[in-house]
């Protein structure tokens, strides 16, 4: 049996059918860390990981590294094979070289590739720089080497490491 109250329909259990619906108190409280990458599941991160390296890289790899985009290009050799290689990547240029937030952790072949090697080359708004001494560091190291708001960004998606290189 429905009823009104002024003018509006009242559901069966007396609820106001035109209440908005409140969500949950654990998707309404949601802490900023969810976001993480490693918070998610394997299969969504593999699919994710598999679309980029398939989908995306290849698109970027060409137009990255180039003025107004937004993703760097570093350009590397492969250990094992000796192919070279692009791969876009995010760069922010700090004091003496660049540092490259390392969003899928320590393994990227990329980053193994790079810390083997000991160099490679580095396109970012246009330019291309020869970087060396690639070194991995923490959240804690890397941090104060950012800008604010990029600080924010890389500290929300939980991005623990960073590659940092040195102009040759």
């Amino acid at each position: 049996m429905r009823s009104t109250c002024k003018g509006k329909r009242l559901l069966a259990g007396g609820g106001n059918c035109c209440r908005r619906r409140r969500r949950p108190a654990e998707v309404r409280n949601i802490d900023s860390m969810a976001i993480a990458p490693g918070t998610w599941p394997r299969p969504v991160l593999r699919a994710i990981r598999l679309s980029n390296k398939y989908l995306l890289n290849p698109i970027m790899g060409s137009r990255g590294g180039k003025k107004n985009s937004y993703a760097a290009v570093i350009r590397h050799t492969g250990r094992k094979s000796g192919t070279q290689y692009s791969t876009p990547v995010g760069a922010d240029r700090v004091q003496g070289g660049f540092l490259i937030p390392l969003a899928y952790g320590t393994d990227a072949d990329w980053l193994r590739n790079v810390l083997t090697a000991g160099c490679a080359r580095l396109s970012v708004e246009g330019e291309t720089f020869d970087v060396t001494a690639p070194e991995v560091i923490d959240a804690h190291a890397a941090s104060p080497l950012l800008p604010p708001k990029r600080q924010r960004t890389f500290e929300r998606l939980g991005i623990p490491h960073y590659l940092r290189v040195k102009l040759a």
